[in-house]
């Protein structure tokens, strides 16, 4: 095994099935094959990831981005190819992806905590510290599914940053939330990066928050890699490309 890798992507292949219109009416009786377009979202990835890396992941929508992030965290399994995480524990800081809406923030901690490999008992003693740095209050007892979008984020990356996974996926959550919030998980996430045992893989719209955090940047197009290297090298390309 490389010690110095974080994550290894071999010719990754992941497809959707998607139904194209038909009416209710028929969906009941037999579905032709003509129906069902498949959609090749990620087409034939493949990229290295050394150990303490920061790396982004641009593109324009529909490039398969989020998609690519999902199946790094194991929410989607490839087609074809493969991802290896060497052994390390992944967290995925998705709007909408990891809770269970009906339990509470605080039993989703325990949960989520539980799925990312640490004991009953290392979660429980940081659930206080993650529900202070969530500020969520009293709302910390009430159901996932009450929450807004911002309050999902924040105990999303609440639970992420405080137990420090040993790869972080984070899919636009930095930018959600209230600005006070904004400014201290950006002040997280740089203190976490510091760590030289931690890697991570950030996807962004915000071209700012790619150039101030990722040492390096991986821009797909329509499934495939276009271009991968240094952040200087690669963002100016792909502004100028989506300019």
């Amino acid at each position: 095994m490389d010690e110095k890798c974080a994550i290894e992507i071999k010719d990754l292949v992941i497809r959707y099935r998607c139904l194209n219109k038909i009416s209710i009416r028929k969906s009941l009786f037999k579905l032709k094959k003509s129906n069902i377009e498949i959609v090749e979202a990620v087409s034939g990835v493949s990229c290295k990831v050394p150990k303490g890396e920061i790396m982004g992941i641009v593109g324009k929508n529909g490039s398969g981005k989020s998609t690519m992030l999902r199946a790094i965290a194991g929410i989607f399994a490839p087609d074809e190819g493969s991802i290896d995480l060497h052994g390390h524990n992944v967290s995925l800081l998705s709007i909408g992806v990891g809770f269970q809406k009906n339990l509470t923030g605080r039993e989703n901690i325990l949960l989520s905590g539980m799925l990312l490999g640490f004991t009953e008992q290392q979660v429980r003693s940081k659930t206080d510290e993650i529900i202070e740095f969530s500020e969520l209050g009293k709302f910390i007892d009430r159901p996932v599914k009450t929450y807004s979008s911002g309050m999902y984020s924040k105990l999303a990356f609440s639970i992420t940053a405080v137990l420090e996974a040993e790869i972080m996926l984070i899919d636009e959550v930095l930018s959600v939330g209230d600005a006070k919030f904004k400014k201290k998980s950006f002040r997280k996430m740089k203190s976490l990066i510091n760590d030289s045992n931690r890697t991570v893989i950030i996807v962004s719209h915000n071209n700012e928050t790619i150039r101030k955090l990722c040492n390096t940047v991986l821009w797909l197009h329509d499934g495939k890699v276009k271009m991968q290297g240094k952040t200087e090298d690669v963002l100016p390309h792909y502004e100028e490309f989506m300019a």
